[in-house]
């Protein structure tokens, strides 16, 4: 991954402990490679932390995606619902000749 990590807010990784205690299939809305947007769904099973303090929310199947590039999960708004918002809005902020 290209970015560095933000911390999360501790009140998403609350929102991310309570679905893996209820063993529940969430989607997930997420930034991948170069901002890509992408989604998964899937069941998370735990927050793997790393030497580095990046943190990931792991899923059933393997696979990982870290905290902080999470747009949505279960149809809530995620730690990068802000970036992405911005990135959305991006074409909204030119004048396109309009100055």
């Amino acid at each position: 991954m290209n970015t560095k990590y933000l911390a999360v807010d501790p009140d998403y990784s609350e929102r991310f402990e309570q679905i893996i205690s209820e063993k529940k299939e969430v989607a997930v809305f997420y930034f991948g490679e170069g901002n890509s947007l992408n989604n998964v769904s899937g069941k998370p099973v735990e927050i793997i932390s790393t030497t580095n303090h990046e943190e990931f929310l792991e899923f059933q199947n393997g696979f990982k995606i870290r905290l902080d590039r999470i747009i949505a999960f279960d149809g809530k708004p995620g730690p990068a619902y802000d970036e992405y918002d911005s990135y959305a809005l991006a074409c909204l902020d030119c004048v396109g000749g309009m100055d």
